[in-house]
């Protein structure tokens, strides 16, 4: 506990800058670690601080989300910092509309169902936008970073899962039901005997890290039961076969999921990212070359896209992007 707080305090009076200023604060609510930050409508960070979600113990992800966000108004406060709204993002389906996050998160259990928007907007007197991480990464990229300037994007998260973020026409896709954007549930296999824990044949079943690693222990026990995906990767560059023909599988699979992405929206960008994507990045020729064998041609040669290595603080930047594109959108600008 005492080592969490000296983390958050130190990292905010080391940041913090732009006495007089406006800004709005984000949160990106991960299942390991959390931040949090007070960010410009330009995009630029004025303070960064982070903490173990569950540093205290399961089900105490709130209580660390209000030290972080309570540290953060004080300073702002302290430095003459206007705070104009909140945005907020956590690795679940939502319903933005009313800030209640969803019954199916995983990763941070106490918040299923929970008002989210509400308690934060009654805690701080703020506006409180909450949406899934993903598309929150999404518009950061898409008003402030690789994206910007594009009306449509799709951003690819391959991290322990798969999750994806879609802008069309400049409008953030949803769904009716909150499932807009979730592409690591793109079918890629219908013959395979292959189930991860979401479905059979589906992308997430080959190019998340909790997956690849999986398959790897199941195929190679000599590499150990715990080793994870960075390990695989490595084993394909140290030359081990059967690692290599996994990696080779990986990138098979991911070129297909981007064929779908394109040849069903035909976006001006697609941005991949997330710490497996990462391991991927040398080998972004063979992933492409497996795009063009099933995308549509001409489709693809008006799609760009681009493996990215992006930390946790592009999440907090994309809350930022959040509360913006929001109230855009109330007052009818998008």
């Amino acid at each position: 506990m005492r080592e969490r707080r000296r983390a958050t305090s130190a990292g905010t009076r080391a940041t913090l800058r732009g006495s007089g200023r406006e800004a709005i604060l984000s949160i990106d609510v991960g299942g390991t670690t959390m931040a949090a930050g007070l960010v410009t409508p330009q995009g630029e960070m004025l303070a960064h601080a982070q903490a173990l979600t569950h540093a205290e113990g399961p089900g105490s992800a709130l209580v660390t989300l209000f030290e972080l966000a309570d540290g953060l108004v004080a300073a702002a406060k302290g430095q003459g910092i206007t705070l104009l709204g909140l945005g907020a993002g956590v690795p679940g389906v939502v319903d933005a509309e009313r800030g209640i996050v969803g019954e199916d998160i995983k990763n941070v259990p106490e918040l299923a169902g929970c008002p989210l928007g509400e308690r934060l907007a009654t805690r701080y007197g703020l506006r409180v936008w909450v949406d899934n991480d993903v598309n929150l990464l999404a518009l950061g990229q898409w008003r402030f970073g690789a994206g910007k300037g594009a009306r449509s994007l799709v951003l690819l998260a391959l991290g322990t899962g798969v999750g994806g973020g879609i802008i069309l026409d400049g409008h953030l896709v949803r769904g009716a039901g909150g499932y807009g954007g979730e592409l690591g549930c793109i079918p890629v296999n219908f013959d395979t005997p292959k189930v991860s824990s979401f479905g059979r044949g589906w992308l997430d079943s080959y190019v998340s890290g909790r997956e690849i690693a999986e398959t790897a222990r199941q195929r190679f026990p000599a590499l150990g039961e715990e080793i994870g995906a960075p390990a695989v990767f490595q084993a394909a560059r140290d030359g081990h076969a059967g690692a290599q023909a996994l990696v080779e599988e990986v990138c098979q699979a991911l070129g297909a999921g981007l064929a779908v992405i394109v040849n069903a929206l035909n976006p001006e960008v697609v941005l991949v990212t997330g710490g497996v994507a990462e391991s991927l990045i040398p080998m972004e020729s063979a992933i492409l070359k497996w795009v063009s064998e099933y995308a549509f041609r001409r489709a693809l040669v008006t799609t760009r896209i681009a493996f990215l290595s992006l930390d946790k603080r592009a999440t907090v930047v994309g809350g930022a992007a959040l509360y913006l594109y929001e109230t855009a959108r109330a007052k009818g600008e998008t």
